[in-house]
């Protein structure tokens, strides 16, 4: 599996998501030993209760609803991995709905999860995940206008820039 785990890594190299939240993690991506054993799957963002969660990837919703009392989300996306958004306080779509990156997909709760699976394979979304950068510029205190800002780019760590 290991090796199956590398080819997906590098086939994702250049592949930059859209945040589903703008959060802290508060629990990062732990690989299991095994597929059955003990570890955390995706990672766990800290955010307010009934903060928009957005679709990270364009693809189809496969599942909406409730599992052991846990609202989830789980989107196909178009690059074939499967997108996991659960701790969920409201699911704003629909089974068979197709979603674009940043399209809303719900409300968290105080906690929200989000995974990356290959068929059985968790993927560590952590590298894959943009942010929002821009070049920093000073803003005059002398009453003159300031420079125009710079375009925000979408950065990850894996990738160098995808716009």
């Amino acid at each position: 599996m290991i090796g199956q785990l590398g080819i997906v890594l590098a086939s994702l190299v250049s592949t930059c998501y859209l945040p589903p939240v703008t959060a802290p993690v508060a629990v990062a991506f732990r690989a299991p030993a095994c597929q059955y054993c003990p570890g955390h799957r995706g990672v766990q963002f800290d955010v307010a209760a009934g903060t928009l969660v957005v679709a990270s990837a364009p693809g189809v919703v496969l599942f909406a609803g409730i599992v052991a009392g846990v609202r989830y989300v789980v989107v196909s996306q178009s690059d074939g991995l499967r997108a996991t958004y659960g701790m969920l306080s409201q699911v704003l779509v629909r089974v068979g709905e197709g979603v674009g990156a940043g399209d809303p997909i719900g409300r968290s709760g105080s906690h929200l999860y989000f995974g990356l699976r290959d068929g059985v394979l968790a993927v560590d979304p952590t590298p894959l995940l943009g942010r929002w950068v821009g070049r920093p510029r000073l803003v005059p205190l002398d009453g003159r206008s300031p420079r125009p800002a710079t375009e925000l780019h979408l950065a990850c760590p894996s990738a160098r820039v995808a716009r």
